[in-house]
């Protein structure tokens, strides 16, 4: 175990969004003061002389690359172009300036979304690159393979201490809830509350309710994240989850009674389920002696506690 010292210099790339705000505030709790983070407007991670020069500036000891486009089957379907583009550019910008400034080392955080659509359950590290991937996400899984490869490349040529975990769907506070754009559970959250309100008889989810998800709290990955930062030195990938998974329907159930809605949920089955079954095996991290604390229904009830107190901040339409 590589302890880390807590003067260390640790940059957190993406620190405003749902993974690096959490990290940001697990190893701020945890005695860490020596964070770097920039807003988009201070530093562009489009911009590769922009993000050498703020690499040969601070010159980080550690790096949490948790910057990236995000969003649903919808935004995903929608916006192909900035999903594989954004998200390719960010990761060869900071995983290169990292390397240059000689950083000792880079966690680079992937998505469940690389593994085959057709992938055997639950899914294990080695079925990446085994079969077609699934089509409504598959421009930001490419971005997210390349972003391993890419890591697992500097290792091999440079010897360049990054690695690669792979979270299941996430949630917590902080989450984005956009109507549209949202994942699925502040989606539904935001939805069921705006029904509720409204005196809304019935709310439509899409897909047929069967697919089955897994979910993991954002403070869980934290954790895990740091856990993995001080204990986890090999090229291979290695994944983050719950153990378990839900149906769409039966989260849908969770989430409407924890929002309080009493009016029907519907499906509208004419619109896509995606994957059908998506877990991931979390053997080997669970043999190393870490597991996730916070049960679905208790991170959901944090969620929508949090989604009430930030209320003024989302979009209702």
């Amino acid at each position: 175990m590589a302890v880390i010292s807590q003067d260390a210099k640790i940059y957190i790339a993406g620190h405003r969004g749902l993974v690096g705000s959490a990290l940001y505030q697990i190893l701020a709790q945890k005695g860490y003061q020596n964070l770097i983070v920039r807003t988009h407007e201070e530093l562009d991670l489009l911009e590769q002389v922009a993000v050498r020069q703020f690499f040969e500036t601070e010159h980080p000891d550690y790096v949490l690359l948790a910057a990236a486009k995000v969003g649903g089957i919808f935004a995903n379907t929608t916006y192909p172009a900035n999903f594989i583009y954004n998200n390719l550019q960010i990761q060869n910008n900071i995983i290169d300036a990292a390397y240059r400034s000689e950083a000792k080392k880079l966690l680079f955080l992937g998505s469940s979304c690389i593994y085959p659509k057709h992938a055997p359950q639950p899914m294990k590290e080695e079925y990446l690159l085994s079969g077609p991937l699934e089509p409504t996400n598959e421009w930001y899984a490419i971005a997210k393979i390349a972003g391993i490869k890419l890591c697992q490349a500097y290792r091999q040529q440079y010897n360049f201490n990054a690695i690669s975990i792979m979270p299941t769907n996430l949630y917590g506070p902080g989450d984005n809830f956009h109507l549209k754009h949202a994942h699925v559970i502040p989606a539904l959250m935001h939805r069921f509350q705006l029904a509720k309100e409204q005196n809304i008889p019935s709310v439509t989810v899409w897909g047929t309710g069967n697919a089955r998800r897994e979910f993991l709290h954002i403070e869980d990955l934290a954790d895990a994240t740091l856990y993995l930062l001080e204990n986890y030195e090999e090229a291979e990938i290695i994944n983050v989850g719950f153990g378990e998974d839900v149906s769409i329907r039966e989260l849908a159930k969770v989430v409407k009674e924890v929002v309080g809605y009493e009016g029907e949920l519907q499906f509208d089955t004419t619109k896509p389920d995606g994957m059908m079954k998506k877990l991931l095996d979390v053997t080997r991290l669970s043999h190393m002696g870490w597991q996730p604390k916070i049960p679905l229904k208790t991170g959901i009830q944090s969620t929508y506690e949090w989604f009430l107190a930030n209320r003024h901040q989302f979009r209702e339409k």
